[in-house]
């Protein structure tokens, strides 16, 4: 593993730290995503906006940055996990002040938060794979002074017995290894717009993803209508063309019938994202 200089190391911390900051901001005004806040608007959230999504994922910079700090050059063991869990904790408080009391990010804290601490730990040049398998080395380990109440999303794990975002990380991310990053990588080979490429890799989560989001807000029928219409996209040729922007617009149409949105799916984006963007080269200054 190659040894950073502390300049260097404070150089590659913020780095990771502006990535993460701005891939959560490239998730929220990605459009049109379904149910979900975008640049045309709330989706079917009445107590979220884009601006407040963007002041939220800059409120948690300095969480990021404190995390890849932390986690430099670290082993995986309980005394980090501990750290990141603190810190995780830290961060959920900074945005909740930042956004007057509204849960905007917290799913993206534990899955973000992860990989930067993982991709710290290996210092730099690691594959998207070798983060994601050292984060869900971190993800595995206990964390004694994590709360015992459980959250929405918990609640909807357990009511329909499906894994939820903890079983995603200390599973190495499947749906972002094996969906959404193969399938922005695919559709950029295939000419797609960037944009449409990141709708795509949305979709491919979607397809097969037990969103606890959704399921908290519609139930099994939410669910499987998210993952049926996400299906359709794709298999109408995805978000470049025209038969797949038709069938977008219907389960964006479906999704707010419903008063579902697909939280869990959104937080996955901005982790594919960031496993996109991180395991290149660095080529822009901070």
């Amino acid at each position: 593993m190659k040894q950073l200089s502390q300049t260097q190391a404070e150089i590659q911390a913020h780095r990771l730290a502006v990535i993460a900051r701005d891939c959560l901001i490239d998730e929220a005004r990605l459009s049109p995503k379904p149910g979900l806040v975008d640049s045309r608007g709330n989706g079917a959230h009445h107590d979220l906006s884009l601006a407040l999504m963007e002041r939220s994922a800059h409120s948690l910079t300095p969480t990021f940055l404190q995390l890849a700090r932390h986690s430099w050059q670290r082993p995986a063991d309980i005394a980090l996990r501990e750290t990141v869990g603190r810190l995780g904790r830290e961060g959920e408080q900074r945005m909740m002040a930042a956004t007057d009391g509204v849960n905007t990010h917290r799913g993206a804290i534990w899955a973000l938060g992860l990989l930067v601490s993982a991709a710290a730990m290996l210092n730099d040049n690691a594959s998207a794979q070798e983060i994601a398998a050292t984060a869900a080395l971190l993800a595995r380990l206990p964390d004694s002074a994590a709360p015992k109440v459980f959250s929405k999303g918990l609640k909807a794990t357990h009511r329909y017995r499906v894994p939820g975002a903890r079983e995603e990380a200390q599973q190495a991310f499947p749906h972002v290894m094996t969906l959404a990053l193969p399938q922005l990588l695919r559709s950029r080979a295939q000419g797609a717009h960037e944009s449409d490429a990141r709708l795509d890799a949305l979709m491919a989560v979607m397809t097969s993803l037990s969103d606890t989001c959704v399921l908290s807000r519609a139930g099994m029928t939410g669910l499987d209508a998210m993952q049926t219409g996400a299906r359709a996209v794709l298999a109408a040729g995805g978000c470049a063309t025209f038969a797949g922007r038709e069938a977008l617009a219907r389960l964006d149409a479906q999704m707010l019938a419903l008063n579902a949105s697909p939280g869990g799916a959104a937080d996955l984006l901005a982790a594919t994202l960031f496993l996109d963007r991180v395991s290149q080269p660095a080529s822009c200054s901070i």
